[in-house]
């Protein structure tokens, strides 16, 4: 008898505790989104939103129609602008799968902030999504781009990006934690990479567009927004914007261009190590900069005797002086045009002197445009490849 109230009593609770989910949804009843927009209006926002139409990627036969929808809607708040999707989606919009999230230009321009209070507040949200600005255009435009090798443009972007900053020097991902954190930082302020639109708008959103082995318009990574506080000031040229992933340590792998006689010598980044160091001298903040860079001869478009030390020496300097220029041309730009601390430089100062840097913060966007930075860089080449000599020039005579 005891035995069965025992059993009846382990029953009960679990049968109250391994119920089913309450809060459960089926994937027949969502719409999953891979990237968002948004865009600034009279009124409010505009929240553009791709959703993956689920029959043309699971389906064995194709239909014809595109792989992603997009929808937009105006509100006065982004949530409310959300829930008004709901008029022209059939499905609960789902955000737990997002890749992308873009802010157009002049929404950047006039700020971000209110719309990142969303972002991080969902609780569908997670924060391995890139975020971007549309440059020269709306994200409403870019988000209306059909996408030649990825059916889903979200996916390309994203893909693209990863790669890019991986062996190209000019490209930053950014995702949400590390954006809010810089707009928030007393010491260090936010940049976003840019993504834009080319060729014909007329073509972007139709499906032949990408049925052609040359599409008439496409998406492409730009060049870096830097930013002060939540708004967009400028955009940085693509070595400023190399000599800022120099300055940050973002640099993985990289192409450098020497140039020789009748031509260039690549060389490829293989490591790159930077240290920020901050300091007070005589009552001053200056930072050292002390960027290490490694790299192999990848091309060779020149007569040289690469078995030779003074011509790997030489090589080296030039290598030194490309990433040396690339630095100097991203702090110029910084401290003269628009006094944003976008290297962390504030943060550097507030670590090696926390008394010193409550001094200098209420000051200290003139303090970084008047600051003193030392640049040292030491540049080296490890291999040269499988040969040592170039037949190129033996062509040519």
């Amino acid at each position: 008898m005891k035995k069965t109230i025992c059993l009846c009593i382990i029953f009960v609770f679990i049968s109250v505790f391994l119920s089913a989910c309450w809060s459960r949804k089926e994937l027949n009843e969502l719409a999953i989104a891979t990237a968002l927009g948004v865009d600034k209006k009279e009124d409010g926002y505009l929240l553009t939103v791709q959703i993956i139409n689920p029959s043309e990627l699971a389906g064995k036969v194709k239909s014809g129609r595109t792989e992603v929808v997009r929808f937009m809607q105006t509100g006065e708040t982004l949530f409310e602008a959300g829930r008004i999707l709901s008029t022209d989606a059939p499905r609960r919009i789902y955000l737990a799968h997002l890749r992308q999230i873009i802010f157009g230009e002049e929404m950047a321009k006039e700020g971000i902030g209110k719309a990142l209070d969303l972002l991080s507040r969902h609780p569908e949200m997670r924060t391995d999504f890139y975020i971007s600005v549309a440059k020269g255009s709306t994200a409403s435009e870019i988000l209306n781009v059909q996408t030649a090798l990825e059916p889903i443009p979200a996916n390309q972007l994203f893909g693209a990006l990863q790669n890019s900053e991986d062996i190209w020097a000019p490209t930053k991902t950014v995702e949400l934690d590390e954006l809010i954190s810089s707009i928030t930082s007393k010491g260090q302020e936010a940049v976003l990479m840019g993504i834009y639109k080319y060729g014909k708008t007329e073509s972007a959103s139709k499906f032949s567009n990408v049925q052609d082995v040359s599409p008439e318009s496409g998406l492409r990574i730009d060049k870096i927004a830097a930013f002060k506080k939540d708004k967009l000031l400028a955009w940085l040229s693509s070595d400023e914007s190399t000599g800022y992933n120099y300055i940050t340590d973002n640099v993985k792998s990289t192409i450098v261009n020497i140039p020789c006689e009748s031509g260039k010598i690549s060389v490829v980044t293989i490591h790159s190590k930077t240290d920020v160091t901050g300091k007070i001298e005589n009552g001053k903040p200056k930072i050292d900069i002390h960027i290490t860079s490694e790299g192999n001869i990848g091309e060779v478009q020149c007569k040289v005797d690469l078995l030779k030390p003074e011509t790997i020496r030489d090589i080296e300097e030039k290598y030194q002086k490309s990433i040396t220029e690339n630095v100097e041309k991203a702090l110029n730009r910084a401290q003269e045009d628009f006094q944003s601390d976008i290297f962390g430089f504030g943060e550097a100062i507030h670590r090696a002197d926390p008394r010193a840097w409550k001094q200098l913060e209420p000051n200290w966007e003139q303090e970084f445009a008047n600051l003193e930075v030392n640049i040292e860089v030491t540049a080296a080449i490890r291999r040269l490849g499988t040969i040592t000599e170039t037949f190129y020039e033996e062509i040519k005579e």
